[in-house]
């Protein structure tokens, strides 16, 4: 039996964390790609240190001829993600950072697994499960503590950038124990705010009285409480940030990236994979079939998995879980989710048109509950599926 009276905490990180940096310009580098042709392939990992960038990975164009003009661009692309995070520091500057290409062309092996040929479709560029999640407890059909702990960081990086806030620096953290009662989000328990600040005499108590304002704009009406506890810089300065205070890998953030830690993740990470990569699109498409399910008012929870193999067109299995709250069957919603919409590699990626670059903008704030982009970003946050799941039915 669900519990309806608890506490549940979920964290967020800011763009300029050391992980997300490398998040970033993984996606970066997928964007230009796919600028370049829709149907590239990209697996880009980056590595960030005290000043240094090492990016690794496999790429691929039909044209391979294109790759050497390519490669060129990579350093250029890394600093300019740099830049636009905010990085001037002395020992991570986006002019003087020293960056390392070691990206190489896509192996033949994994090619001729996934591509189409005359007697089989596209297949999954590789075995994996992957969970799509949505809960009506928030207008984006999020859990509450991810999405408002993204929240808060989204706003702080907005006055940094436009200079409203120039104390604050790139770097930050936010967590959030958000308080259910009935089964509902009701308040904040606790809140956790660690944010880099560029004036090395700046206290915690300064740093609060700078980004308390912020916090409460976001947070629903109420929320904050003469109870709430407050932590903001608890370990006092925060002046070293970035890949200079901590090194940042590519994909280690991806409970950041989805639910927060109230749903499962299949393990593998988002940045830096082309659309063919089912970890990315398939994740993308189980979110967007369980928000259209609990958008259908078929559950107030709704928890997809899908499962694939490499070389594979159609996924191996499709679940569904609605905890106890489902207005149909699970059983029900596995054939309607099926009948709406086709699974295959090919088929997510034309359904949500994902062959565009349209990534460099989910590295940071997670990957959900964001609002669908005119230039077809976030195109699995739609819920143009309603009718049909009902229909299906």
């Amino acid at each position: 039996m669900a519990r309806d009276n608890y506490i549940f905490t979920s964290e967020s990180v800011s763009e300029g964390h050391p992980d997300k940096v490398c998040d970033r310009i993984s996606d970066a580098v997928l964007d230009a790609l796919l600028t370049e042709e829709a149907e590239a392939r990209v697996a880009c990992e980056t590595f960030a240190t005290t000043n240094r960038v090492v990016i690794g990975g496999e790429i691929g164009l039909s044209d391979q001829n294109k790759l050497h003009d390519y490669m060129a661009r990579i350093d250029d692309i890394a600093r300019a993600c740099i830049k636009d995070i905010g990085y001037e520091q002395d020992k991570f500057h986006h002019e003087t950072v020293e960056v390392t290409n070691l990206l190489h062309e896509q192996s033949a092996h994994i090619a001729q697994g996934v591509n189409a040929a005359e007697n089989k479709d596209e297949g999954a560029g590789d075995q994996g499960i992957m969970f799509g999640f949505a809960t009506n407890e928030t207008e984006a059909l999020m859990p509450a503590p991810i999405q408002f702990s993204h929240a808060i960081l989204r706003r702080l990086a907005e006055v940094r950038k436009d200079g409203t806030e120039p104390a604050l620096g790139p770097d930050a953290k936010s967590q959030l124990s958000v308080i259910y009662r009935g089964g509902k989000p009701v308040g904040v328990h606790s809140l956790v705010l660690s944010t880099q600040h560029l004036d090395p005499d700046l206290t915690s108590d300064d740093i609060r009285a700078i980004v308390a304002p912020y916090i409460e704009e976001v947070l629903p009406e109420g929320w904050l409480t003469k109870d709430t506890i407050w932590h903001v810089n608890p370990t006092g300065k925060f002046v070293i940030g970035g890949p200079d205070g901590d090194a940042g890998l590519t994909g280690r953030k991806i409970i950041v990236d989805t639910y927060g830690g109230a749903a499962p993740h299949g393990g593998g990470a988002f940045s830096g994979k082309d659309p063919t990569k089912v970890d990315r699109s398939a994740a993308y498409a189980a979110r967007y079939l369980a928000k259209n399910v609990v958008a259908a008012g078929m559950a107030d929870k709704c928890t997809i998995q899908l499962s694939y193999a490499i070389g594979v067109s159609q996924p191996l299995s499709i679940y569904a879980e609605t905890h106890g709250t489902g207005e149909v069957t699970a059983e029900q919603i596995e054939k309607a989710v099926g009948k709406v919409m086709d699974l295959s590699p090919r088929g997510i990626r034309q359904h949500l048109k994902l062959n565009k670059p349209i990534y460099q903008r989910t590295a940071a704030y997670g990957h959900f509950g964001r609002e669908p982009d005119a230039d077809g970003g976030f195109s699995w946050e739609k819920t143009d599926l309603v009718d049909a799941l009902k229909a299906a039915v």
